[in-house]
């Protein structure tokens, strides 16, 4: 099994809960990493048995331009078999409260596994480390689900 936790981050919010993330995993498997997403290698995006996406919001509720590239690619490549989950940091000031997280998970629905969606305002308190705990066991499972399928098939 092979998960990697990808992420984008300006304030350092987003960096923050990818690591507690990452960490979440590492108590469940051995092979997970954690990359920003300038170190995440895009064409080997089915080498992964699960891929947990983090972003910040941009301008108006948008994707960073940085992360345009990771959804392009689950957009073109045959990628319904890898798990995913999305995360972000947002503030709620802000009309579209997360946004790109909105938009990644509306796209990962169609073109992956989607196992779990998280949205943390600003930086994550007590409460939020439990839900990225959720998270993590929600991906572990859909992965447990898909690999028992596959037996079967």
């Amino acid at each position: 099994m092979k998960i990697a936790v990808v992420y984008s981050s300006i304030t350092g919010n987003t960096n923050e809960v990818a690591n507690i993330i990452h960490q979440f995993f590492k108590n469940e498997i051995d092979n997970v990493q954690l990359y920003q997403i300038d170190q995440f290698p895009i064409s080997q995006i089915n080498h992964f048995d699960a891929i947990v996406i983090g972003t910040y919001t941009w301008g108006d509720g948008e994707i960073p331009q940085e992360m345009k590239t990771i959804y392009q690619a689950f957009e073109d490549q045959e990628s319904k078999k890898i798990v995913t989950g999305v995360f972000g940091t947002g503030d709620r000031f802000y009309p579209h409260f997360c946004g790109a997280v909105n938009d990644f998970r509306d796209m990962l629905y169609v073109h992956s596994n989607l196992a779990a969606t998280l949205k943390i305002e600003l930086s994550p308190q007590l409460q939020d480390i439990e839900r990225c705990q959720r998270l993590v066991k929600s991906v572990m499972k859909r992965i447990h689900e898909a690999s028992r399928s596959k037996v079967l098939i």
